[in-house]
């Protein structure tokens, strides 16, 4: 019997399009594979606000009401078993991985992480589904190579070809079709540009880095560098909430017309840092400022941020002591520095019937005021 779509009973966010209720198939029981994470946080509200049973595994206990939590270490197989046996979820959400020294680690560690995942969970015979979130760095190539060499043309389409270099993306691609043939169960891959969302511990995030770089400089009077490059400040670009990715990898889990399907999924509108940046600037009460003939990174600018931090912390009562599980200065630099477009094409969700839409500028500025009604951004 096919999955009901209805629409959430709530109004809509002003910053989006309604989201569907991705209703719960038969015997549903989703399974958030890095439930605690930007996207695996958004996932679970989805999942739990349209009735699905929900678990979750991660290190920390989700913070979304209503998920079970599973307690166990992504890249141990003995742990893995141990911790999953007779879990039996039908639609199992690969959120997570775990950035290694070097891309020959990145493989290693995180596809051998989907590989002993889905053995474990394959073998239980329950699994309908299999939804990937992986980026777009199967484009750009690895953090080692990103951005170099022979690139495809933007926006970027699904069925361009593999790059020349090794790619944990790639790796856990394959480790995902094998066990989907294998076992039997549907697929699905969400290559997400930039995801934006709200998670509290989890640094590599645009928004509370730059609402942390903010605060810093207000705190300092200094102006709101663009910490980028000219090319990212001239051009467009795309961004994923992680909202709307959320929603995506319940479609694909839901529509047979989306099975065994890669898909790119972005906010739906591109936007140009010259004119967003003064926006959220304004937002953040700092004074804009462009970038330079070269980037003035904020893995620069913010070298000595630690004790003014500290002096923000204690004067606002924010919530998390360590900078670094709010900023990820390197993660937006790379984002930011780039010397080349990116923007990645969604003709393909499109014409398979999803329809989801974010405006990537309240988005942000929602998230802002999340972060600071949350107390992990000064308001």
């Amino acid at each position: 019997m096919p999955t009901v779509v209805v629409m959430a009973a709530s109004s809509p966010r002003p910053d989006r399009a309604p989201v569907p209720v991705r209703t719960p198939p038969d015997g549903a029981h989703a399974l958030v594979v890095g439930a605690t994470g930007i996207t695996g946080t958004a996932l679970a509200e989805q999942l739990v606000a349209a009735g699905w049973r929900t678990s979750g595994l991660s290190r920390r206990p989700p913070t979304v009401d209503g998920v079970e939590h599973v307690r166990a270490d992504l890249f141990s197989r003995d742990s893995l078993e141990r911790e999953l046996a007779g879990l039996a979820p039908t639609h199992v959400f690969v959120t997570a991985w775990a950035r290694q020294e070097t891309e020959a680690e990145n493989v290693r560690v995180n596809g051998g992480m989907v590989r002993d995942l889905l053995a474990v969970l394959g073998a239980q015979g329950s699994v309908r589904h299999t939804a990937l979130v992986t980026g777009l760095k199967h484009y750009l190539g690895p953090f080692e190579a990103y951005g170099q060499g022979d690139l495809p043309d933007t926006p970027f389409l699904e069925d361009a070809p593999r790059l020349d270099a090794e790619n944990f993306y790639y790796a856990q691609e394959d480790e995902l079709f094998a066990a989907a043939e294998r076992h039997g169960f549907g697929w699905s891959v969400h290559r997400a540009h930039t995801v934006t969302g709200f998670a509290v511990g989890n640094a590599m995030n645009l928004v509370p880095t730059l609402g942390a770089y903010a605060a810093v400089v207000r705190a300092t009077g200094r102006p709101f560098v663009f910490p980028g490059s000219r090319t990212q400040w001239d051009g467009v670009v795309d961004l994923t909430d992680a909202g709307q990715l959320a929603d995506h990898q319940l479609w694909a889990a839901t529509t047979p017309e989306a099975a065994d399907t890669a898909f790119n999924v972005v906010n739906g509108d591109v936007v140009r840092w010259r004119r967003l940046w003064p926006r959220l600037a304004g937002h953040l009460g700092v004074e804009a400022q462009g970038p330079g003939t070269e980037p003035l990174t904020l893995t620069e600018q913010m070298r000595d941020a630690e004790p003014v931090w500290a002096r923000l912390v204690a004067e606002h009562g924010l919530v998390e002591e360590d900078l670094t599980k709010v900023a990820s200065w390197w993660h937006s630099d790379s984002d930011l520095g780039r010397d080349v477009e990116v923007l990645a094409d969604m003709t393909r969700s499109r014409l398979a019937g999803f329809t989801g839409y974010v405006s990537t500028e309240r988005a942000l500025l929602g998230l802002v005021d999340r972060y600071r009604e949350a107390r992990v951004l000064p308001a």
